[in-house]
C-alpha cells in the first residue's frame, strides 16, 4: 500500500497544504469556529509535510512545549533510574527496525528515542516506563524532533490514552471490556462467538490499543488513523477494533475456519490485507456508529461493573479528553502559545533590491534608451544561493562564482552573430549548451522504493515478540 502522497495528485496535495498551512496559523479561530471541517480534513488525510506539525497542534503537544519551555532540556540533562534505561536500552532495536530512522544501533533515530523515552520515565517517575510507549513515541519521532515528541507523547498518555501505561493496566482492561459491549451492538454474531470460546478481549487488543495500531497496520494506513484519531479520540482506536473484528469473524463461512479459542486468536494476529488496506480501512472507520457520548456511556457501565466485582481502581486516572477540540477546551491556550516559530533561518547573501528613482515627465527610463540604440548587454551575472543542508555527494563550488547562463541556446537563436569578415564568429564555452538536467520525465526519478510499495506493518516480523502484560 503506497503512502497518501502517492495516492493524491500533486495539485490536490498543494491545494490541501496552503489550506493546512491556513488553519495552522490561525488554529484557535478554526477550531472554535470550524471545528467540523478540520475534522473533515483529517479524514481526508493531512498532507504528509505538514503532518508532523498538524500532529503537534492537534493533540495540544505545541501549547504544552511553549507553557514548559526548557522542560525537556532540563529533563534530558538527568541521568535518570538506571533500572528504567536497561529496559528502555532492549527495546530501541524493537522499534520499525526496517526504517532507516531505527536501522542501525546507536544511530541519530535509536539516540532520540532513548532520550524521550527517558525524559517521560523522569517527568512520570510514579508512571515509569511501559514497553508499549516505545513504538508512540518512534512514530512521533518519525515526524518531528526530540522535544517535539515528548509533548505529543505526554499528551497521548495524560489525555488520549490515560492509564494505559500504568502499573497494573487496569485502564487498558477496562477499554477492553468496552470494546467487547460495543461489538455486540455493532457485530452480534462476532460477540456471540467470542462468548462461546471465553476470548477475553485483553488477549487480542492490547497491543492494538496501547501502541494504537502502530504495530498492526501498513504505514500507510496508521498515518490515516492517527490523523483521525489526534482530531478525534480513542473512538477511532475502537472502530478500528470493531471494523477488524467484522471483517475477520463477521460472516459464518469464516466462523467454520475458527473451532475454538486457539484458532481465533490465530486468524486474528493474521489479518487479511485487503481489510487493512488505506482507503477500505478509513472507509469503513467513518460508517461504524459509534460515538465519544457511546463510549462514555460504556465506561460508565464497565466502571460500575468493576468496583462491584474488583474494588476500586488502585491507579486514578485523570479524565480521558476526546480529541484536540476538548483538549483546547480544557486547557484555552493564548495566541504566543499557537504561534508558529521558524526552525530554518537563511540569510540570502543577494543584496536588497534598490528602490525606482522617480522619473520627471517626459523622461526615458534607461531600459527604454537602451532598447532604442539596440544594444546588447552581456547578461547579468546570477549568483548562486548556497543549500544549506548540502548532501554528502553534492559537488563543492565558490559561492562566488556565477553560474552557468541557463539560457544559452535560446540567446543563440534569438540573436543574430556580430560577423567578422562576413564570417559568423565560432561559439564561446559561454554559448555552447548546457548538460543534461534530469528532469521529472527521467525514469530513473520515477523509481518506487521497495517500502512505498510495502503492504506489511513496519515492525519487523522477526524482531522479538513483545508482552504488554
Amino acid at each position: 500500500v503506497v503512502g497518501v502522497a502517492q495516492d493524491v495528485p500533486p495539485e490536490v496535495l498543494r491545494q490541501r497544504e496552503v489550506k493546512w498551512l491556513d488553519m495552522l496559523s490561525n488554529w484557535d479561530k478554526w477550531m472554535v469556529k470550524r471545528h467540523k471541517k478540520v475534522r473533515l480534513r483529517c479524514q481526508k488525510g493531512i498532507p504528509p509535510s505538514l503532518r508532523g506539525r498538524a500532529w503537534l497542534y492537534l493533540s495540544g503537544g505545541k501549547v504544552k512545549r511553549e507553557q514548559n519551555r526548557g522542560k525537556f532540556e532540563e529533563l534530558d540533562s538527568q541521568a535518570g533510574d538506571p533500572k528504567e534505561l536497561d529496559v528502555i536500552e532492549k527495546d530501541l532495536h524493537r522499534q520499525f527496525p526496517f526504517h532507516e530512522m531505527f536501522v542501525s544501533r546507536g544511530g541519530h533515530g535509536q539516540q532520540d528515542l532513548f532520550r524521550v523515552l527517558k525524559a517521560y520515565t523522569l517527568y512520570r517517575p510514579e508512571e515509569g516506563y511501559c514497553q508499549a510507549q516505545a513504538p508512540i513515541a518512534a512514530v512521533l519521532l518519525m515526524h518531528m524532533p526530540a522535544e517535539d515528541a515528548f509533548w505529543g507523547l505526554v499528551q497521548i498518555c495524560e489525555k488520549y490514552l490515560p492509564g494505559y501505561y500504568s502499573a497494573g493496566l487496569e485502564a487498558i482492561q477496562l477499554d477492553g471490556e468496552i470494546l467487547y459491549a460495543l461489538t455486540r451492538r455493532v457485530s452480534p454474531l462476532v460477540y456471540r462467538h467470542l462468548e462461546k470460546h471465553k476470548m477475553e478481549p485483553i488477549l487480542y487488543m492490547t497491543e492494538w490499543f496501547m501502541c494504537a495500531f502502530s504495530r498492526t497496520l501498513p504505514w500507510a494506513s496508521v498515518l490515516r488513523v492517527w490523523d483521525m484519531f489526534l482530531c478525534d479520540g480513542v473512538k477511532i482506536i475502537f472502530r478500528v477494533g470493531l471494523v477488524l473484528l467484522k471483517c475477520m469473524l463477521g460472516t459464518r463461512e469464516k466462523l467454520k475456519a475458527c473451532q475454538g479459542q486457539y484458532e481465533t486468536m490465530e486468524l486474528l494476529r493474521a489479518i487479511e490485507p485487503r481489510y487493512m488496506q488505506e482507503g477500505f480501512l478509513v472507509r469503513e472507520v467513518l460508517e461504524v456508529p459509534v460515538s465519544e457520548r457511546d463510549v462514555e456511556r460504556e465506561h460508565h457501565v464497565q466502571l460500575k461493573r468493576w468496583r462491584k466485582n474488583r474494588g476500586e481502581l488502585h491507579c486514578k486516572s485523570p479524565p480521558r479528553m476526546h480529541g484536540a477540540r476538548a483538549i483546547m477546551a480544557s486547557e484555552p491556550p493564548s495566541r504566543q502559545d499557537l504561534r508558529q516559530n521558524p526552525t530554518i533561518i537563511v540569510e540570502s547573501p543577494l543584496p536588497p533590491p534598490q528602490p525606482t528613482p522617480q522619473l520627471k515627465k517626459g523622461e526615458k527610463s534607461k531600459e527604454e534608451k537602451s532598447k532604442k540604440k539596440g544594444s546588447m548587454k552581456k547578461a547579468p551575472t546570477v549568483m548562486e544561493i548556497p543549500n544549506p543542508y548540502p548532501l554528502a555527494g553534492d559537488p563543492q563550488r565558490d559561492p562566488q562564482l556565477p553560474l552557468r547562463d541557463p539560457m544559452p541556446t535560446l540567446r543563440n537563436s534569438t540573436v543574430q552573430q556580430p560577423l567578422v569578415n562576413d564570417t559568423p564568429l565560432p561559439n564561446t564555452p559561454e554559448d555552447s549548451p548546457p548538460p543534461h538536467q534530469p528532469t521529472l520525465n527521467d525514469q530513473s526519478l520515477l523509481t518506487v522504493s521497495p517500502l512505498q510499495k510495502s503492504t506489511q506493518s513496519l515492525s519487523s516480523i522477526e524482531a522479538d515478540q513483545d508482552t504488554y502484560l
